[in-house]
């Protein structure tokens, strides 16, 4: 039996990533997803090992202390991560997996994992970076530019991913990305 893959999309805030995960997991029935860890509480109708695992903030820190995530990172005084076991047994069952993170997520993936997959998706330009994360309309323009300013750092790695992508037709980005995909079965 074929081992599966792990392919892991990443990208600035803004550049479309989850629009991109979304509509492949819509034409590619046989990708499969990981559940995150979180120690946030469920939100109404979350359900636990489905939506998030919801653990708390010491079973956190000691699966983090016994190298049981891929990645992980604390955002907003709450922790999220990748748990490894999950996504190990999809792999050795012949799935693929589909990661949708942050960059640092993404190197942290690479480097316990050294044969996933990176794809990282580019704006078309930054100017259309910053007007997509202002057409959200969820955030302020002090929060929109430190995105921004972060976007710039994050910018700068897309070199060291295995692939990259620019995202200036949602439907071609999606089919480079399952392209891509395809290509990792072969």
């Amino acid at each position: 039996m074929r081992k599966g893959s792990l392919i892991v999309l990443s990208g600035p805030s803004g550049v479309g990533k989850g629009t991109i995960y979304a509509g492949l997991l819509k034409i590619m029935p046989d990708l499969t997803v990981s559940v995150s860890a979180t120690t946030r509480a469920p939100r109404p109708g979350e359900i636990h090992g489905k939506h998030y695992y919801f653990i708390t903030r010491d079973e956190f820190n000691k699966m983090k202390d016994n190298g049981e995530f891929l990645e992980w990172a604390q955002t907003v005084g709450n922790c999220y991560a990748t748990p490894k076991a999950p996504v190990m047994e999809k792999l050795a069952s012949g799935y693929d997996v589909l990661l949708e993170i942050d960059v640092k997520g993404a190197k942290q993936v690479k480097k316990a994992y050294p044969e996933c997959k990176t794809i990282f998706v580019l704006p078309p330009s930054r100017e259309e970076l910053a007007r997509r994360l202002r057409g959200r309309g969820t955030e302020s323009e002090e929060q929109i530019s430190a995105r921004l300013a972060l976007a710039t750092s994050e910018l700068e790695e897309s070199g060291s991913f295995d692939y990259e992508i620019i995202n200036s037709d949602i439907d071609k980005a999606i089919a480079d990305v399952k392209e891509i995909i395809e290509k990792t079965k072969e």
